[in-house]
């Protein structure tokens, strides 16, 4: 068990943070997958601007990789191009 004050704020912030971008990234998952199950194209553009602006922010704050972000922005445009 740690002994001093600060590393015991130290793990609370830690476990914070830990569930806080837990959460974060489950979302971020679960909106790609809705993404990719869409069959109209105009819905699905709707809803790739808001989770391409999620998953760029979460590239931003390091809850996923940046490079992780761009891929599936990537891919998500490409699915959403394919459609017609």
């Amino acid at each position: 068990m740690a002994n001093h004050k600060s590393s015991i704020k130290r793990i609370r912030q830690t476990e914070k943070r830990r569930i806080e971008n837990r959460y974060w990234a489950k979302t971020a998952r679960t909106a790609v997958r809705r993404i990719r199950k869409m069959e109209n194209k105009g819905e699905a553009t709707e809803a790739y601007n808001k989770v391409s602006a999620l998953l760029q922010r979460l590239g931003r704050k390091n809850v996923i990789s940046k490079n992780k972000a761009s891929n599936l922005c990537s891919r998500l445009a490409k699915h959403i191009n394919k459609l017609a």
